[in-house]
């Protein structure tokens, strides 16, 4: 279980886009050279509709530091944090220069399976088209994480099973560098308790139902700082973690 740092005083500046450190030019994570030495600093990653934090865990598992941006307080997210609109930060080059990576996670009502059933009202949000466009314009490497059946270019796909993780949770990601997927390995065994009233056990946890305690929930997704509702909407610690050493190892190629 991933070990999360104490939550610090949320950063909340006036303007929308104030860098929270100096400004600073990385090459492969090292400062700039000053009289002929180079002092290391950390890989940054922003953390775009970043919600509680379970990207951004992972990542920083992975060795990047994170600063998190959402346009609502994230009173458990874990590491710096920005009250601030995704997209106007993405309007910012600016800002946007003092990352590595920029991570994005558009909301994915638009796209669930829930949402996709005859009848169900379509009428969500869909900002991928306009996320993807001002990261292809403004950032360095980037990567959109969304839910199957979302309109990714070229995504990968991870599942929990293939963590040992017990939820399954498909995430796609697209990226503008090459990314390795995982392979499902679904377990056969009905284990857990079932999302509804229904009598028959689970091959996996269902997050956020009713049904299943929140402490089992965040066992299954790695998610112990988070309320069940906040698990709803997040993704598990390991799917960054992964992935985040495959973004590690491209900018240091």
């Amino acid at each position: 279980m991933v070990a999360v740092p104490p939550v610090p005083a949320s950063v909340s500046p006036s303007l929308v886009g104030h860098p929270l450190h100096p400004r600073r030019r990385t090459v492969h994570g090292l400062r700039q050279p000053v009289h002929g030495v180079r002092e290391a600093v950390p890989v940054r990653l922003l953390d775009l509709f970043c919600g509680a934090g379970g990207a951004s865990v992972g990542y920083a598992r992975a060795g990047f530091e994170v600063v998190g941006v959402d346009h609502v307080d994230q009173p458990r997210y874990p590491y710096d944090f920005i009250r601030a609109d995704a997209l106007a930060i993405l309007r910012r080059p600016e800002f946007l220069a003092d990352f590595d990576v920029v991570h994005a996670s558009p909301p994915c009502q638009a796209w669930s399976a829930y949402r996709r059933r005859r009848g169900v009202n379509r009428n969500a949000v869909d900002l991928i088209w306009i996320t993807r466009r001002m990261l292809m314009a403004r950032a360095n490497v980037w990567v959109i994480e969304n839910v199957p059946g979302a309109p990714l270019v070229n995504p990968v796909q991870l599942c929990g099973s293939s963590f040992g993780l017990y939820v399954r949770r498909h995430r796609l990601f697209e990226s503008n560098v090459a990314l390795v997927g995982s392979v499902c390995s679904h377990p056969r065994e009905r284990a857990f308790p079932p999302a509804s009233n229904r009598p028959n056990p689970r091959f996996t946890v269902e997050v956020g139902t009713y049904r299943v305690r929140r402490e089992l929930s965040a066992a299954a997704m790695g998610t112990h700082w988070m309320t069940g509702d906040e698990m709803t909407q997040a993704i598990p610690p390991a799917y960054t973690a992964f992935l985040g050493e495959q973004l590690l190892g491209a900018l240091t190629a």
